[in-house]
């Protein structure tokens, strides 16, 4: 028998999909309508769009690309009564205190107890019920990030967003990593008729290919080891809204086979299931990928590249817009200062610094520059910083001795050691900077053990970009939480 509905709508931001599976079915069972969201990007991306069907919030603290207290605090800019309940395993006195200052309405363990959840879900509602509406806020300042700036290429590609968004057609959008192909995405969605609808992300390259499947398609009870009751994915969930297919160039063929069903006939069927699930979902797909390579190379479907590649757009990287570098990082500063404390200056040295740095991680990158300077308040450290990194740009010199004509009287096995060292260099920052410099994923991202990454690091000079407010900083510490909300 199915729970009565009690009229009210939980937005649970949850990046663990076991967690987020028994959250959602714990509030249904208490009669709770329920939307998911793996991040905190998400979740405002929703709200911003939604904003009168979420009664409260469900954060989990710890959450990829934005954690709970940054979104937290996002939250309480545009609405103070809205509850915000943090759900966390981390569940110190510091992060308990932490959470409730930065405007939290209760703290829950993990894992969490059926009743518990019951208790705290009345209550939060029972206070909500007391306040006046809260007002609508103002579109999320995550969808217009990727515009700031001068640039023309920018320039053009904004203002197709409002003609591109509105159309149904799938979107292939492609560009280096962190340049902002995510932020495109979301500014699309929210410009078409699907803006009220829910927006979901899955990165095809984080996962093994039986996740992605699974995730994608559902599957039913029984269909494999360990699938103990039937589960719904993602383009069940997505119905009528939107799913991003990010670092689509890195999904296996076979699943791309299956992919391609969808596009062409919005049917598809759960793993082990027989039934056909008919969807309309709006496709938008992400690669940093050169995908006409890939199916010369055979590992990528040439009926699916034409099927995605509707309307493609190419971001540039952040070295080729370094007229908006500035203004860019001026933007990032004023969006991750905690409000009523002052906003640190761009001084002269650092806009050189800004400038002349190359970005392999492209605005990602620059954002978490700007985070770290928001937490020290030293530009002139953060300027020095940059420099020492531009000092890894000699291991480029090989490479452009040949371009150039010049010949390199450097013995060859050095020439292929320092091509080693360079190509080492570029993985890990790459990793670094996707994981936002959390060393343990970034060890698990490059497949590596956790110490010998430190090793390497510390081998290459990389270690001395870190700053490292804990030895367990990796993992968002206390101690780095409560510096960035300025406790």
């Amino acid at each position: 028998m199915q729970p009565q509905k009690n009229g009210y709508t939980i937005l649970v931001g949850e990046d663990e999909s076991e967690v987020r599976a028994y959250l959602e079915m714990a509030l249904k069972c208490l009669g709770y309508s329920v939307e998911l969201a793996q991040d905190g990007e998400e979740i405002l991306n929703y709200l911003g769009a939604s904003r009168s069907r979420v009664s409260a919030v469900l954060l989990d603290l710890l959450m990829p690309r934005q954690d709970g207290l940054e979104t937290l605090k996002e939250i309480r800019r545009f609405d103070p009564n809205l509850p915000v309940i943090i759900v966390s395993g981390a569940a110190s006195t510091l992060n308990v205190v932490t959470a409730m200052k930065s405007g939290a309405t209760d703290f829950l363990c993990k894992p969490v107890a059926h009743d518990d959840l019951r208790k705290a879900m009345n209550k939060a509602l029972e206070n909500r019920s007391t306040l006046e509406p809260a007002p609508s806020p103002p579109p999320s300042s995550v969808k217009s990030s990727v515009f700031v700036g001068s640039n023309a290429g920018m320039k053009k590609i904004q203002s197709l967003v409002a003609v591109i968004g509105g159309s149904e057609a799938p979107v292939l959008i492609q560009g280096e990593t962190g340049t902002g192909k995510e932020v495109l995405a979301r500014e699309l969605h929210a410009n078409s008729s699907r803006a009220g609808k829910i927006f979901l992300k899955l990165n095809c390259a984080a996962l093994p290919t039986e996740l992605v499947e699974s995730e994608l398609f559902g599957y039913e009870r029984g269909a494999f080891t360990g699938a103990f009751q039937k589960k719904s994915g993602m383009f069940e969930a997505a119905d009528g809204g939107t799913i991003l297919l990010d670092e689509i160039g890195d999904m296996d063929v076979r699943l791309q086979a299956k992919l391609l069903q969808v596009l062409q006939d919005r049917e598809f069927q759960r793993i082990g299931g027989k039934d056909v699930i008919k969807v309309d979902v709006r496709v938008m797909a992400a690669t940093h990928r050169d995908l006409l390579k890939a199916i010369v190379d055979r590992s990528f479907r040439e009926d699916l590249y034409y099927r995605l590649n509707v309307i493609s757009v190419h971001l540039p990287p952040l070295r080729e817009r370094k007229e908006d570098i500035v203004a860019l990082a001026e933007y990032l500063l004023r969006r991750h200062v905690t409000p009523g404390k002052p906003v640190p200056p761009i001084t002269l040295d650092l806009r050189h610094a800004l400038r002349t740095h190359h970005w392999p991680g492209n605005v990602r990158e620059l954002e978490n520059v700007m985070r770290k300077l928001v937490v020290l308040q030293d530009p002139d450290l953060i300027a020095r910083e940059l420099h020492a990194r531009a000092m890894l740009k000699p291991l480029m010199e090989p490479k452009e001795a040949v371009a150039s004509g010049r010949r390199d009287e450097t013995p060859i096995l050095k020439q292929v050691t320092k091509a080693k060292h360079q190509a080492e260099t570029e993985a890990i920052l790459a990793a670094l900077n996707s994981t936002r410099w959390n060393r343990k994923q970034a060890a698990v991202l490059l497949k590596i053990d956790y110490k010998a990454l430190l090793y390497k690091m510390k081998k290459l000079g990389i270690e001395d970009d870190v700053v490292s407010f804990d030895a367990e900083a990796d993992e968002e510490s206390p101690k780095a939480l409560a510096a960035e909300v300025g406790l």
